[in-house]
């Protein structure tokens, strides 16, 4: 069965990032107290893997699914997803706050903050030294904090 024609561009997004991890309870551990994030699911399947999905607290956004590196080639790219650059951007609505919060948890920030013109950033690195973007935008993305 067919849907019928619509006159509206179609609305998208992405819903999962796959996140290399060593090890699943050290992940779960770091998002979940360091930064704060919710587990949405932890499922058993089977032999060693296990479905783990993390999203920030209060968020409706995009999730990452913690996948345990499997063979040699992902297990090098463990801490180093992005070649380097930064990887993922964490939006808040509170820069000054959430900064506070995750540096009391051990966090590291390897700049400190600037004022840019999208909004206030730093660059911190995640438990296997991925780049990350903490963000309080100027203008919240249409998507952010519904």
């Amino acid at each position: 069965m067919s849907s019928p024609p619509s006159d509206l561009p179609p609305r998208q997004s992405i819903a999962q990032i796959t996140f290399l991890v060593r090890e699943y309870d050290e992940a779960i551990a770091f998002f979940t107290q360091k930064l704060g994030f919710s587990l949405v699911e932890d499922t058993n399947m089977g032999p060693g893997k296990r479905w783990v999905v993390v999203r920030p607290s209060n968020s409706v956004g995009t999730t990452l699914l913690l996948a345990r590196a499997a063979s040699p080639e992902q297990t090098a790219c463990v801490g180093n997803q992005a070649g380097d650059r930064v990887f993922l951007f964490l939006h808040t609505d509170n820069f000054q706050r959430d900064r506070a919060a995750i540096t009391a948890r051990g966090v590291r920030f390897l700049e400190s903050p600037r004022t840019e013109p999208y909004g206030t950033v730093a660059v911190f690195e995640d438990l296997y030294g991925n780049k990350w973007d903490l963000l309080e935008p100027i203008r919240p993305s249409p998507l952010s904090y519904e």
